[in-house]
């Protein structure tokens, strides 16, 4: 939902489509993604997430501030699109290793499908 938040706002102060390729200063982020693995198996696996999330949702918060304040500009989307991009290079292998934690092995290929099944179904669905 942020993520199409952020390329509408972009569209709609630039009146660019080059620009709404902002999804390049998140996905630069993701290349620490492997630092973010082994930080999930060092740390408390529930605080890392419940960090990520909180981290995420702040980050949600200041955007939406600064666009009901009317003092948004498309370098604040672009540098928290690449912040959001640092939290997620944590937040998704936290949050897939303690999918692990939740509901044991036994259990962990329905996990793994209902996991997929909801992310898929959020993207289908969402854009409606």
């Amino acid at each position: 939902m942020q993520e199409r938040g952020q390329a509408w706002r972009v569209y709609r102060l630039t009146g660019s489509a080059l620009l709404l390729e902002r999804r390049l200063a998140s996905q630069i982020p993701s290349s620490l993604a492997p630092l973010g693995g082994i930080t999930a198996d060092r740390v408390n696996r529930q605080r890392l997430v419940i960090a990520t999330q909180t981290a995420s949702m702040v980050l949600a918060g200041i955007l939406a501030w600064l666009t009901r304040s009317g003092h948004i500009q498309v370098w604040h989307i672009f540098l928290l699109a690449g912040l959001l991009g640092v939290v997620n290079a944590f937040d998704i292998p936290g949050r897939q290793s303690f999918l692990i934690d939740m509901v044991g092995k036994e259990d962990l290929m329905n996990a793994i499908a209902l996991n997929s099944s909801m992310f898929n179904g959020a993207r289908v669905i969402g854009p409606l």
